[in-house]
């Protein structure tokens, strides 16, 4: 059963059962944790601009996964235009058109009396072999982690073990470590 921190209810009567579900549940959370060793960049990816900024990490045999998106800025304004060149000093490029890979690259022109056409083929290159992971700046590592829980290595064990019966003290001190675990996990 997962951890559930609305159990046990408000004003509820105490149930054995209901306890140690929670505490074994919380049990294996901090496990989880602790067995966590390694970190890893998957993956990083670029989004359109004006898109959040995201991010997902998974545990996996004591390492972190993290993959990435981040936007592209946005586009620049438009340049003013440049001063005309003489009338025989024109040049436009009518097209540049993809080739299939390993064709000879290709160049037409020609001339209107005015302007100089030109029109590109250019062959698409081989498929490559796929790389390595990218690489992440510090910033955007410290982004991506920042709404993830914090290490809590240093909230110590309860060092208790159960009472036979209902013991109100000890109850309090799993609360009170309850407590310190959840405000040590958050950033």
């Amino acid at each position: 059963m997962p951890f559930d921190p609305a159990q046990p209810a408000n004003n509820s009567a105490l149930s054995s059962q209901v306890m140690r579900e929670q505490l074994t549940s919380l049990k294996a959370l901090i496990d989880a944790i602790a067995a966590i060793t390694a970190a890893q960049v998957d993956g990083v990816s670029t989004g359109n601009p004006g898109d959040p900024a995201a991010a997902s990490v998974v545990a996996s045999s004591g390492t972190l996964h993290f993959t990435f998106t981040i936007p592209r800025g946005d586009e620049g304004v438009q340049g003013q235009p440049g001063i005309q060149g003489p009338p025989f000093a024109n040049a436009v490029i009518d097209a540049v058109n993809t080739l299939p890979a390993g064709s000879a690259a290709e160049v037409s022109v020609s001339f209107d009396g005015t302007n100089v056409h030109f029109t590109f083929g250019i062959p698409r290159g081989n498929d490559g072999a796929q790389g390595p992971p990218g690489e992440v700046t510090n910033a955007q590592l410290s982004s991506a982690i920042s709404g993830t829980s914090n290490n809590t290595n240093g909230v110590s064990t309860l060092g208790q073990t159960a009472d036979s019966n209902y013991n109100p003290q000890q109850m309090q001190d799993v609360l009170n470590k309850l407590d310190e675990f959840l405000n040590a996990a958050r950033r």
